[in-house]
């Protein structure tokens, strides 16, 4: 059983294993540190699996409040992924999901139309997603190669397929986009885009350009800077923007991008935030806007993900490849077949302990959960930053509350699920082009008490990539990696930059 595969037990066996030398106290001292270690993780493991047995309750009863809401406020029934849960076998569904082993696009075949979409960037865990009593209970092993999704599903993502290519027409007829959803924010910050449409067209981003116009100055270089999940641009704006030397300043033209759905960029309700669409909006709000031919990157967490993509995409135009805290789970070929359920269980373990584990497992496993609490934090975020105002008396910049809190439950759930589980089976590709067809300098950073994303992940990425400079900082985290040590990794930078001229 799954249950029975505790991360805990790994570690007591280990332990166990590294106290046979030594004199006797060592030993007693490791024998009880494995017994202290073996129980807390007992007790994790219990605790978790009746809380998130809970939670797939709460889900269902979320589900159906929601649906009573949405209709009593928008007069509109929504669909949502719960409810048009995958199946196993047969049946007599109009929609079919053809998913194998090979990492090719998956298609829905509508029999009703004989059409075909093109699902390549959807990742199956938006929709299989099994209880944790389910999953406790089954045999070990990868999912099944194939899987029947219920019509709803497939009338779903076309609907939103649909809505999406009509866009441009809509534009053309309408000056202001449809009203937020009644849950989500609709201030300045998160809803400006709405007001024109050639706001909703592109991405929000922050330039910081030297004294002299980069036609000017031959020697001006360009950097992208991509941001993680639920973040923005203030998470570069507000911390290493300000900590770099004046000749990097007079050197550099610097862009960071709110990702879409994110920050101030648009968040657009029709949307299923896929890997091309992220990378659509990069290059057409920075690449050709700005009319970049070449430049650095340097990205965060998720936004590792799409500064690959956008490497291999563009292997002539890449100076340098900085990567922080990257999402890389090597899949085991046993788990080929089911890849995005494989990192979905990594990044999501549904452990209470520790916290950042438990809230990442809420956001990914749990469809109505994490609405609520979207809810409760981002469309009252406003609220919380008067709220930290007042207790801190403005002692503390508050610039991680819009970082953090300003995105739409839509976009972080697709986001999350498309791009973390749904680029598993893209990685090593992605990596292999990077290690053996460009030629730019690559640095990766981790911090090794990140409890979000373990080490690990960077070290696979240092041995896939065997050029790549990797550096861990002891004692930082997914965060604290950048707040905190901004001068430090301000000069890391510009110490890469400045080789990648060399």
């Amino acid at each position: 059983m799954h249950i029975a595969s505790c991360v805990w037990q790994e570690k007591a066996a280990s332990a166990m294993g590294s106290g046979g030398g030594g004199n006797e106290w060592a030993a007693r001292r490791v024998s009880v540190a494995a017994l202290l270690a073996t129980a807390g993780g007992a007790v994790n493991c219990a605790v978790s699996f009746v809380v998130f047995s809970v939670l797939d309750v709460l889900d269902m009863v979320l589900c159906v409040v929601y649906k009573l809401v949405d209709y009593a406020v928008e007069a509109e029934w929504k669909a949502c992924y719960c409810t048009a849960a995958a199946r196993d076998g047969g049946g007599e569904a109009k929609g079919i999901l053809a998913a194998s082993a090979d990492p090719g696009p998956k298609v829905v075949r509508l029999s009703s139309s004989s059409a075909k979409m093109q699902l390549e960037d959807v990742s199956d865990t938006l929709y299989v997603r099994p209880s944790l009593l389910a999953d406790a209970t089954k045999k070990s092993g990868p999912a099944a190669p194939s899987l029947t999704v219920s019509p709803a599903i497939a009338e779903m993502i076309r609907g939103k397929m649909d809505q999406r290519a009509a866009a441009p027409r809509q534009h053309k007829h309408k000056h202001r986009q449809a009203p937020p959803c009644w849950s989500d924010c609709d201030c300045k910050v998160c809803h400006a885009w709405s007001a024109a449409p050639s706001s909703a067209s592109h991405l929000y981003v922050h330039v910081q350009a030297p004294p002299t116009p980069p036609t000017a100055s031959p020697e001006v270089e360009d950097v992208v800077f991509i941001h993680g999940f639920i973040s923005s641009s203030v998470f570069w704006t507000e911390t290493i923007f300000p900590a770099f030397s004046a000749a990097a300043r007079g050197k550099y033209r610097m862009f960071a991008v709110d990702l879409l759905g994110f920050g101030r960029s648009p968040k657009p309700a029709d949307s299923l935030y896929t890997l091309r669409e992220h990378v659509e909006m990069i290059e057409r709000s920075v690449l050709q806007r700005y009319r970049l031919g070449s430049f650095h990157i340097v990205a965060h967490s998720l936004g590792s993900v799409l500064a690959l993509a956008l490497a291999v995409k563009y292997p002539d135009a890449i100076k340098s490849l900085t990567l922080l805290a990257p999402p890389y789970f090597p899949v085991p070929k046993e788990e080929a077949g089911a890849a995005t359920q494989y990192v979905m269980r990594r990044v999501a373990p549904r452990r209470v302990w520790p916290p950042i584990a438990f809230g990442a497992s809420m956001a990914c496993w749990y469809e109505h959960v994490s609405r609520t609490i979207c809810l409760t934090i981002c469309r009252h975020h406003r609220v919380w930053d008067r709220l930290f105002r007042i207790f801190t008396r403005n002692r503390m910049r508050t610039y991680l509350i819009e970082a953090f809190m300003c995105h739409t439950h839509n976009a972080a759930w697709h986001t999350l699920h498309n791009i973390i589980c749904g680029s598993a089976a893209r990685m090593d590709a992605y990596l292999d082009v990077v290690a053996d067809q460009l030629a730019c300098k690559v640095a990766i950073f981790h911090g090794r008490d990140d409890e979000l994303l373990p080490v690990e992940c960077t070290l696979a990425v240092g041995a896939r990539v065997p050029r790549a400079r990797v550096t861990v900082y002891d004692r930082k985290d997914h965060i604290t990696i950048i707040v905190g040590q901004e001068e430090l990794f301000a000069a890391e930078l510009e110490a890469i930059w400045r080789s990648a001229a060399d």
